[in-house]
């Protein structure tokens, strides 16, 4: 965010806070990594900026072998009061 902040004409924190309708603060801990925005405040950064979502923020990808396939249960067919399969 601080290079688009410089690309856009060196806009200050406050500048970009009253922008987007937050705190200085917000800002900076947006910047430092402290803290990640809403939705909302992401697109409104972007925005201030005239630029895409993707281009201000990425989530970090995770290497394909470290994701875990979600374990699916087995359906199981329901049996009439008979015990055959309906």
């Amino acid at each position: 965010m601080r290079r688009l902040r410089f690309a856009n004409g060196e806009m200050t924190q406050a500048d970009l806070a009253d922008r987007t309708g937050v705190t200085r603060q917000t800002i900076i801990a947006i910047e430092q990594g402290r803290y990640s925005p809403s939705l909302e405040l992401a697109f409104l950064i972007a925005h201030a900026f005239g630029v895409p979502l993707d281009a201000v923020f990425q989530y970090p990808a995770q290497p394909a072998a470290s994701v875990t396939p979600p374990v699916i249960p087995p359906v199981i067919s329901p049996r009439t009061p008979s015990g055959e399969e309906s």
